[in-house]
């Protein structure tokens, strides 16, 4: 109640004194509006925020101009050791800036046999070194069952870094690795290619299905040069699926049949 009294007491001194300046000929704007409904009907001018500056990363350099690139390099290196080089100074994207090494090769280079499994884990990553973690162990034992050892082996992947999340290598990083193992294996020019798990066959033969495919000889043709290839369960597989092992011995054992005839 009271605080209406003094509203109408004050909207009468504005009356009151805008009288006095109109007889006096002074023209007075209109008097403001004092009530809080009028008040609140008055149009509020907010200033306007300045647009936030967009800020552009960096782009990628496009896939296709990395793959020429890979391409070149590859073709460029005559020796191993130069390809070992060239794979150390190659910006793989996120590939190489998340893996501690880069993961080359382990064994004999003037070996009859080369294997060539999928990409390096966190021991490989470690050590620079492919298959010397569970897997790697197994594989040993894989091989030294038929008579093979690191004398007359030679052991790589198909994708020299350790993936992050240590997720399968994507196609498209798969794509840009396919020139140096396919100058890799150029170079050993092995005599028999034992290709380990689903990832490195499809990298290296284009072909699908592991399963199907195991134990089944494929011409794996690199420039003008073919090799006779078999495609094994990977060790990490067999490692998950014990029970596989069996299809395993026998395709080793194809693998000692093929190299008693050379």
């Amino acid at each position: 109640m009271a605080e209406t009294t003094h509203h109408q007491a004050l909207k009468q001194a504005l009356k009151a004194s805008q009288s006095w300046w109109d007889g006096m000929g002074v023209d007075v704007p209109p008097a403001p509006p004092t009530s809080p409904k009028a008040l609140k009907k008055q149009p509020q001018f907010a200033r306007k925020p300045a647009p936030a500056t967009k800020i552009t990363p960096p782009a990628e350099p496009e896939l296709s101009d990395r793959l020429v690139k890979a391409e070149a390099i590859a073709k460029a290196a005559p020796t191993l050791d130069a390809l070992k080089q060239a794979l150390e100074d190659f910006d793989a994207g996120v590939l190489s800036d998340h893996a501690q090494k880069m993961v080359f090769a382990r064994g004999n280079p003037q070996a009859d046999i080369m294997a060539i499994g999928e990409a390096p884990g966190r021991q490989e990553d470690e050590t620079g070194l492919p298959f010397v973690g569970e897997a790697g162990k197994l594989l040993d034992k894989m091989f030294a069952a038929i008579k093979l050892g690191a004398s007359n082996l030679y052991i790589t992947n198909v994708c020299n870094w350790r993936p992050p999340g240590n997720r399968n290598p994507s196609e498209e990083e798969l794509a840009l690795c396919q020139p140096f193992i396919r100058r890799h294996i150029e170079l050993v020019a092995p005599k028999i290619v034992i290709i380990g798990g689903g990832v490195s066959q499809q990298a290296l033969t284009g072909k699908t299905g592991i399963m199907k495919t195991r134990g089944q000889w494929q011409d794996l043709k690199i420039g003008n040069n073919e090799f006779p290839a078999m495609p094994l369960y990977h060790p990490a597989f067999l490692l998950r699926r014990p029970e596989l092992k069996k299809h395993a011995w026998h395709d080793l054992l194809a693998i000692q049949r093929q190299l008693s005839e050379l």
